[in-house]
C-alpha cells in the first residue's frame, strides 16, 4: 500500500511539474502579464486563447502581444494556423521592407569594343571599309580619265598617274592647259575630209553642146557661134569666230549657223561647211544634228561614210564657215 501510494504522489508531482513547465510568460503591450499555456488550436482573426488556470481562458488579440512574440509566432513551423494568424500583425522595419522590395541588377553581356586603331587601319579592318577604299580608289581613276578627255592628255599616261598618285594625279593634269591638236593632224583631218569622193549625174545634152562648141572653135575660118562658158564663179570668204572674241553656246550656234540644222540644206548653205577646231581635234562637219544647252553633236563624212561627233562648246577653240572647196 505504501508503494503504491508513493506512485500516486509521484505522479501528481509529474503532473504539476509538467504543467508549470508548459505555462509562459507573456508580456502585452499594454504593459500587463499573463502566465499560462498557449492554445495554438484556438487561433483566430481576433486573437488566441491562454489557459491561465484549470477550466479557466483567457482571449488575447494578437495586437497585445509584442513584436518580438508575434515573430516568434510566425516561426512556428509546428503550428501553422499561429502563424498564418500572426503574420499581418508584424511590424516590418524599414530595413527589412528595402531588403524585400529591393531590386536586383543582373550583370548583362556586352559586346566587346574593337581596340582603338588609326582611321587607315580601321578601314581596312573591315568588309565595308574595304569596299568604301575599293570604291574611292575606282572612281579616282575614273576622274582622272575624264581629266584626260578634257584636257587632251593621253588617257592611259592620266589614268596610270591617278592610280599611283590618288587624288593628286587627276588634280595635276587638271591645272596643265588643254593640249591642242599638232598641225599635222589638223591638216590630215582636213584634207581627208575634203578628199570625199563627190558623185555627179551625167547629163547627154550638156555633153554634146560642149562637144559642137569644141568643133566648131576647131574650125578654121568662116562664120560661127561661139558658146563661151562663164568663169568660175568666185568663191565666198570664210568666215573666222574665235574664243574670246565669241562665246560658243547655244544661242550663239543657232543664230549663226541656222543653215546647218536641217536634214536637207538651203540652197545658199549647200556648198558650205563648218571647220570646228576643239580640244579633240579638229571636224569638217557637213550639218549640226543636235544641240544641247552644254554641246553640240555634228555630222562628219569620212570618205563614203559618216558619223557623229558630240562637241562640248567648252573645248571649242574655233569654228570657221567656208566654202567645201577653199
Amino acid at each position: 500500500m505504501r508503494k503504491l501510494r508513493f506512485i500516486w504522489i509521484g505522479l501528481l508531482l509529474c503532473g504539476l511539474l509538467n504543467g508549470i513547465a508548459r505555462a509562459e510568460t507573456f508580456t502585452l503591450t499594454d504593459g500587463q502579464t499573463i502566465v499560462g499555456e498557449l492554445i495554438p488550436g484556438s487561433a483566430d482573426e481576433t486573437g488566441v486563447q491562454v489557459k491561465v488556470e484549470e477550466g479557466k481562458y483567457e482571449r488575447v488579440p494578437w495586437g497585445g502581444f509584442s513584436q518580438e512574440k508575434l515573430k516568434e509566432f510566425s516561426q512556428d513551423q509546428k503550428n501553422r494556423k499561429l502563424a498564418q494568424f500572426s503574420e499581418p500583425f508584424i511590424e516590418v522595419s524599414q530595413e527589412d521592407r528595402m531588403q524585400k522590395t529591393a531590386v536586383e541588377i543582373k550583370p548583362v553581356t556586352r559586346l566587346e569594343r574593337p581596340a582603338a586603331q588609326s582611321l587607315i587601319g580601321a578601314l581596312f579592318s573591315s568588309s565595308v571599309g574595304i569596299f568604301l577604299m575599293l570604291a574611292m580608289y575606282a572612281a579616282n581613276i575614273f576622274a582622272g580619265y575624264e581629266v584626260a578627255v578634257f584636257r587632251g592628255q593621253p588617257k592611259i599616261l592620266v589614268c596610270g598617274v591617278a592610280a599611283v598618285l590618288p587624288v593628286i594625279g587627276p588634280i595635276i593634269f587638271l591645272s596643265i592647259p588643254t593640249r591642242m591638236a599638232k598641225p599635222e593632224e589638223q591638216e590630215f583631218i582636213v584634207e581627208s575630209a575634203e578628199a570625199a569622193p563627190s558623185y555627179s549625174v551625167p547629163n547627154p545634152e550638156a555633153e554634146q553642146a560642149a562637144a559642137e562648141a569644141a568643133a566648131a572653135a576647131a574650125a578654121p575660118g568662116g562664120l560661127h557661134l561661139a558658146q563661151t562658158q562663164s568663169s568660175a564663179a568666185a568663191l565666198p570668204p570664210t568666215q573666222t569666230f574665235q574664243r574670246g572674241a565669241f562665246t560658243f553656246n547655244r544661242r550663239f550656234i543657232e543664230t549663226k549657223f541656222s543653215g546647218f540644222f536641217g536634214a536637207v540644206k538651203r540652197a545658199d548653205n549647200r556648198d558650205l561647211v563648218l571647220l570646228v577646231k576643239a580640244a579633240r581635234g579638229t571636224y569638217v562637219a557637213q550639218r549640226i544634228t543636235r544641240i544641247t544647252g552644254n554641246d553640240m553633236h555634228l555630222e562628219v563624212h569620212k570618205g563614203p561614210a559618216s558619223e557623229e561627233v558630240m562637241v562640248p562648246f567648252s573645248e571649242i577653240q574655233e569654228i570657221q564657215l567656208k566654202h567645201k572647196d577653199a
